[in-house]
């Protein structure tokens, strides 16, 4: 009985491909069974104990192999988790763009713009790590607001259209999804503004990319306006254009107050994530 236990379970883990690991029990479980033309073994007290000492083994043999299958098959589950943030808004610029965020920091950002107001709209993707203060944040919100599994759109058709928004939770196990247009779910009104405020910070660093390449002489404005809503906390994680900033700065054609704004830039983001960590 103990040996078909074994033998049985064994299979089993066969089954799932755990075969390297199942030849060990079943070798040593056949080596409790007397070889043929043995003498009759007596009966007692002794025997008994030692087919005891022996199943006890096969089973921890067994367990043993039930727990490289359980923890190997649960290693997807190990996998970070991610939330997406979406908006689309028609006739805005852009008209759709996309945040998403994994549990172990790294980030992209897509959108659908115009590179120039009279060009045609294009695909633009940026890749960057989230602060560690802002990921854990995100993904803190996130639990707060039951991962989006409930109730995320307030419902009120009265208010304005201020784009249609989407956030996604997804994990090994699990997906949820809300879309809204406007949330009175207090975490997921701090997490629709932390995400708008990254978006504008992607957007800033994507004209400002078009405008060093093709219009330099536009990059003062564009870098005034980034520095005066830095300053009023309207952006998020500026250590995500930091690249590109330090190119603006780099560049000794352009005009040196351009170049200086560009640097505040790159130490305000700088200052930013010391003050988080």
């Amino acid at each position: 009985m103990h040996q078909k236990f074994v033998t049985d379970t064994a299979h089993f883990l066969r089954s799932f491909g755990i075969i390297s690991v199942v030849s060990a029990p079943l070798a040593f479980c056949r080596q409790i069974r007397p070889p043929k033309n043995s003498p009759p073994q007596p009966s007692g007290p002794p025997r008994r104990r030692t087919l005891r000492s022996l199943t006890r083994t096969c089973v921890t043999l067994v367990v043993s192999c039930l727990a490289v299958f359980l923890s190997t098959s649960g290693a997807s589950a190990g996998e970070p988790a991610t939330i997406v943030f979406a908006l689309d808004f028609p006739k805005s610029d852009p008209a759709h763009y996309s945040i998403s965020a994994t549990s172990d920091g790294h980030a992209r950002y897509e959108c659908v713009a115009k590179a120039d107001p009279d060009a045609a709209e294009q695909p633009y993707t940026s890749e960057f790590d989230f602060s560690p203060a802002n990921r854990a944040r995100i993904f803190d919100l996130a639990a707060q607001a039951h991962y989006f599994s409930g109730k995320v759109d307030s419902g009120n058709h009265k208010l304005a259209f201020t784009g249609q928004k989407k956030l996604v939770y997804r994990d090994g196990q699990h997906t949820y999804t809300a879309d809204y247009n406007y949330s009175d779910v207090p975490a997921v009104q701090q997490l629709t503004v932390l995400f708008q405020n990254v978006a504008a910070t992607l957007e800033y660093g994507r004209r400002i990319a078009y405008f060093h390449r093709y219009q330099k002489l536009a990059l003062d404005d564009e870098l005034k306006r980034m520095e005066a809503q830095a300053r009023s906390n309207e952006l998020s994680e500026l250590q995500a254009v930091q690249p590109i900033l330090q190119e603006v700065f780099d560049d000794t054609s352009v005009i040196n107050v351009v170049r200086a704004r560009a640097k505040r830039l790159v130490e305000m983001g700088k200052a930013a994530n010391a003050n988080q960590r």
